[in-house]
This record gives C-alpha cells, sequence and structure tokens, in this order.
C-alpha cells in the first residue's frame, strides 16, 4: 500500500512512518518540506527512467540528507554529508536493512553534492541527488509537467524566499567547519557569506607538499 502523494510512491509502511516522524522532529521546516520534495521528484525521475527502485531507501536518503546540517548530527571534522550518512546508517542499523542497503543509502546521501558521479551509480544514489539538483539547482526542471510540479509544491510547499533561506540553511550547517568544504560545492556557499574566504587550492597543496 502506498501513501496517495504527489508521485503517489511513498510507501506505507513502518519504516517510512517511522522516518518520517524522526524528520520532522529533528528538521527545520524547511529542511523537512525540501527533503520531502527531494523524495518526489527523485521517484518521479526514477520512474521516467524505468529505473527499479527501493522506496523505502530512496525515502531513507532524501529525508536524511540534510540532517547533518543540524548541530546535532554535526561532527567537528566530517563534510555535512557523512554526518547525515552516518546519522541514516545508525538509524536503519535498528531496522531489519541488509548491510548492503544501508551501504546504498549511506553512499547517496554522502555523494550528493558530487555533481557527475551519483547517475552512473545505483538507483537510490542516483536518484537521491537527482532529487536534490531538481528542488535546489532546477536541474531538469522542464522534464516534469506542469501539474507534478504543482502537486509537489502544493503539498510541500516552496517558500517565497527558499532560494536564498536554503543557501542560508547551509551556510549555517557548515560555517564552523569550512575546511570540510575543500573540493565540494559548498565551499561556493562559504564564499558567498564570507567575503574573506580563501578557499584550500590543489595545486597549491600539491606545490607545498614535503615531497622534494
Amino acid at each position: 500500500m502506498e501513501i496517495q502523494t504527489a508521485s503517489k510512491l511513498i510507501p506505507d509502511s513502518k519504516l517510512a512512518r517511522e522516518i518520517t516522524t524522526l524528520a520532522k522532529e529533528e528538521l527545520t521546516p524547511l529542511l523537512f518540506k525540501h527533503s520531502s520534495r527531494v523524495y518526489e521528484f527523485g521517484a518521479l525521475t526514477g520512474k521516467r527512467r524505468a529505473l527499479r527502485f527501493e522506496p523505502e531507501l530512496l525515502y531513507a536518503g532524501a529525508m536524511f540528507h540534510d540532517f547533518g546540517l543540524m548541530p546535532k548530527y554535526s561532527s567537528k571534522t566530517e563534510r555535512f554529508e557523512v554526518d547525515g550518512a552516518n546519522a541514516a546508517r545508525e538509524f536503519l542499523n535498528s531496522h531489519s536493512i541488509t548491510e548492503k542497503e544501508i551501504y546504498e543509502v549511506w553512499t547517496a546521501i554522502a555523494l550528493h553534492t558530487t555533481p557527475g558521479i551519483p547517475i552512473h551509480m545505483a538507483p537510490t544514489v542516483a536518484l537521491v541527488t537527482a532529487g536534490v539538483e531538481m528542488d535546489v539547482l532546477g536541474i531538469g526542471y522542464d522534464q516534469f509537467s506542469l501539474e507534478e510540479k504543482s502537486m509537489i509544491v502544493s503539498e510541500y510547499p516552496r517558500s517565497k524566499n527558499f532560494k536564498e533561506e536554503i543557501i542560508s540553511a547551509f551556510y549555517d550547517g557548515i560555517k564552523a567547519k569550512p575546511q570540510t568544504t575543500f573540493g565540494n560545492v559548498k565551499a561556493d556557499v562559504i564564499s558567498d557569506k564570507e567575503s574573506n574566504f580563501v578557499r584550500e587550492n590543489f595545486c597549491k597543496i600539491i606545490r607545498d607538499s614535503q615531497w622534494t
């Protein structure tokens, strides 16, 4: 049985309901609605691409993907993506989920800000990123019908200032550990908010290494 939502693919299962309850408790309303839309857009993308995916795994990946932005789940040294992936793994370990499935969800979350790679991986990995890219960046916007977009946004509304609010949410979640944004699109967020931010430079690191 499935909950009749925009994509009609959210599983009506004990696991999915527990994920929803936890996400509502731990995420801000902004991030909860965003994560819900990520699932919806990801699931619709999977249907359009004729990918065989497990809705529960995709739902877990979508709903946990930004947990690492929340202080409770944020480590001092790991990328926020890894923090979110670790939160999902800890949650799923307490349920009847195989190690392979848990690793797939972990990977989907850990790689969701690494463009160009997830699309070539397992459906859960590819579709979490596809959902994030659609909701945040508008990638694939024209591939969804007006009806699909309207239904999803009606169910999980985007605030009028969502673009700036999501950038601020990213910044709030990573500003204490800017070093974790090296080689990561989130370095752009720090740079946008801090005019004196100096990015790590890959070539400089090579030249400054101890190798003679």
